[in-house]
């Protein structure tokens, strides 16, 4: 009987557990030192608008103290903010609410239906997005002028839903089509209609993919200035980007007044995204990857 002769092991190399430590510190650290600086490069200068607003306007100090409201009131009363930010969430809404409503039954069909031009029509949206609004604003300009909707909100919301709707659509194309079908076939053979199947059982899951697209609707139509400024003429119907450039003046700037203006436009948005983000976190996994 033959004897096989034992096969040498090389011996593993033991790392001392402080060298772990000391490389897992070292990997920690050569991430954490960039996002370190990252967020110090983004909070300074949220700190300076808010060390504008709140600070009295004869203050040098660094920290906010004594805290003054003086430019808010002055930016609501006086500039006439109370205006401008009831402006834009009338346009904000608006444009959400059509570019839902289109979006929604667009992108059912691009998911659900086959039809000639049915990649053309894609590539066409994707296009779009090369688009700038400056290279539009004279031809849109033409258009609202014989429609008789310059100085009129409505010309802004219309826009807005113009350029918002290529990507929304697309979205939803991208959400759907995860859906599986089968959900609408057995709603349909309990006797629902291909609307009812669709109300019934496609809508209720496309809550993250609605709110995610509603979302950037709004903030799309909310931070549109070129528009506003070209569409509108009394200052009565200014939205708050065109309000906040009219705070500052020919020859000098008022920056608690302009710092101010500035924290009343940005927290409507701050607001909304601390509510949704985990639902928007979900829309935008589910349509980014295609299963």
């Amino acid at each position: 009987m033959a004897v096989t002769a034992p096969t040498l092991q090389r011996p593993r190399r033991q790392v001392a557990p402080a060298i772990r430590a000391k490389r897992a510190l070292s990997f920690h650290g050569r991430i954490s030192l960039p996002l370190a600086l990252y967020t110090v490069f983004t909070i300074i200068p949220f700190y300076w608008v808010v060390l504008f607003a709140f600070r009295e306007p004869s203050s040098n100090s660094w920290l906010p103290f004594p805290i003054t409201f003086d430019n808010f009131v002055f930016v609501w009363n006086e500039v006439g903010y109370e205006f401008f930010f009831w402006n834009s969430v009338l346009v904000g809404v608006l444009t959400t609410v059509a570019t839902l409503a289109l979006a929604l039954p667009s992108g059912y069909a691009m998911a659900r239906y086959k039809f000639k031009g049915k990649r053309a029509f894609t590539l066409v949206l994707l296009c779009t997005q090369f688009i700038p609004g400056a290279m539009m604003l004279i031809p849109l300009f033409q258009i609202f002028n014989s429609l008789g909707l310059i100085n009129n909100l409505l010309s802004l919301a219309i826009a807005d839903t113009v350029f918002s709707l290529p990507l929304a659509i697309m979205f939803m194309t991208s959400f759907i089509s995860k859906i599986p079908f089968e959900l609408e076939e057995a709603a349909m053979i309990d006797g629902c209609s291909r609307f009812h199947a669709f109300r019934l059982a496609v809508l209720p899951v496309l809550g993250p993919a609605i709110i995610a697209v509603g979302s950037f609707s709004f903030i799309g139509a909310w931070n549109n200035f070129l528009f506003g400024l070209m569409f509108i003429q009394s200052q009565q119907r200014f939205t708050l980007p065109v309000g906040l450039s009219y705070t500052m003046g020919e020859f000098g700037v008022n920056f608690g007044v302009l710092a101010a203006g500035g924290i009343v436009a940005a927290l409507p948005v701050i607001v909304i995204f601390a509510f949704i983000q985990k639902y928007l976190v979900q829309g935008l996994g589910a349509g980014a990857v295609k299963g």
